[in-house]
């Protein structure tokens, strides 16, 4: 498959895959579906890619004009290809790179606020459960009106018992699913 940026500044521009199957690199139609949802909410804003594997969808944010984006993974071999296609993309002043476990980080004290943070993890682990409740003990994270963004195959999805989020939409892409967490006290304009 092959990895593109889709829309923006980058636009047209190849993206590396990371060697071997570690990561699940999401289709451009589901993409395309995620970006035109948030519109224009994407501009100036600062987003957390938390299982970035390529970091297509934080470059996909960066081209479109977030502010910033925040590219995490455990493994070495995403952290490299994201550095990568960070830097042939002319993202690098505008992004942070670092390797590390989504769940400690998550756990720990909150050195910016993000718009949006992404959870794509590796599939059936339960993975995006677990920092879904992170992120709902750990709100400093988040902006006021900020969302979290969960990607997974629909047959992973489960009602959660959460304090500080809410489920709002869900979108499904064949076998991908976009769920949309809000906080519960997020204002409406």
């Amino acid at each position: 498959m092959s990895l593109r940026v889709i829309s923006g500044t980058a636009k047209g521009r190849k993206l590396r895959s990371v060697p071997g199957d570690t990561t699940r690199p999401v289709m451009d139609r589901v993409k395309e579906a995620l970006f035109n949802i948030l519109a224009g909410d994407v501009v100036t804003s600062n987003w957390w890619d938390l299982f970035a594997g390529t970091g297509a969808i934080g470059i996909e944010a960066l081209s479109r004009g977030a502010a910033f984006v925040k590219f995490t993974d455990l493994n070495r071999a995403p952290i490299e290809t994201i550095k990568d296609n960070v830097d042939h993309c002319r993202f690098t002043e505008l992004a942070e790179i670092k390797r590390g476990d989504a769940f400690t980080m998550l756990a720990g004290k909150a050195d910016r606020q993000f718009e949006y943070i992404y959870i794509a993890p590796p599939q059936y682990k339960q993975m995006w459960l677990e920092a879904l409740k992170l992120i709902d003990d750990h709100m400093d994270w988040l902006t006021e009106d900020g969302t979290v963004i969960v990607q997974i195959d629909p047959r992973e999805f489960e009602d959660v018992p959460l304090n500080n989020l809410v489920l709002g939409e869900q979108r499904k892409y064949g076998s991908t699913l976009l769920a949309f967490y809000d906080p519960k006290e997020k204002r409406q304009p």
